[in-house]
């Protein structure tokens, strides 16, 4: 087991946080603790590739997530996407953390998504290449494991030559295995925090007092 942070798996937690929340932050949270990492990567997307122009500015976006997670010393953000001039490809970004002059090569890295995210992971930009570059952690909801007769046929295959269930697997190479952890079930998302804020209700709870703050100073969603 490696000892130094430094050669333990990180994290990379990439979406477009628009806005984030506390169940953002708490599958970091669980996801650092069950597979052991050494820390997480936010990596607030410039140009949603799978999902309409966001309501708000990149770099609002970005300010949002360093308030949230600005008390977690495990926590740190990556901006290079926010100020891309391309779409936001979690291929690419691998990519890029994969230079000598960022992660490097050889650091095991684990690409942090939901479950629902990972069953639609056949309609990401050369998805097949993930796990060349990455290992995967899946959260799912606990006593609910991944269904692979749900997945798609090629994912399926894919999940059944991947997948480890022990996590220690991670620090044995830089990509190529897919593990899962349970994850506190909250019944947040982001649709429904700016439904709340277009129609003038709280959002209170469902993510930071200083994310709130933010929003209601910029005046980031309408009515609110």
């Amino acid at each position: 087991m490696p000892e130094r942070a430094e050669e333990r798996p990180l994290g990379i937690f990439g979406g477009t946080f628009d806005p984030v929340h506390f169940g953002h932050l708490r599958l970091a949270e669980e996801a650092a603790d069950s597979l052991a990492l050494a820390g997480v990567r936010w990596i607030p997307a410039g140009q949603p590739a799978l999902r309409g122009t966001p309501q708000v500015t990149a770099r609002q976006r970005l300010a949002m997530v360093r308030l949230a997670i600005a008390e977690n010393r495990s926590f740190e953000v990556d901006t290079a996407e926010v100020d891309a001039e391309r779409p936001s490809y979690t291929v690419l970004t691998l990519e890029r953390l994969r230079q000598t002059d960022h992660c490097g090569p050889r650091r095991p890295l684990v690409l942090l998504v939901g479950a629902d995210a990972f069953a639609g992971l056949p309609d990401w930009h050369r998805w097949q290449a993930l796990l060349d570059l990455a290992h995967i952690g899946v959260a799912h909801r606990p006593g609910f494991p991944i269904d692979i007769t749900r997945l798609p046929g090629a994912l399926a295959d894919t999940y059944r030559d991947r997948f480890c269930t022990s996590s220690a697997v991670l620090t044995e190479s830089p990509a190529g295995r897919i593990v899962s952890f349970a994850m506190t079930q909250l019944a947040i998302s982001a649709t429904q925090i700016r439904t709340l804020l277009t129609t003038g209700r709280s959002p209170r709870y469902l993510l930071p007092d200083e994310v709130i703050a933010y929003i209601r100073s910029q005046h980031l969603y309408p009515e609110y």
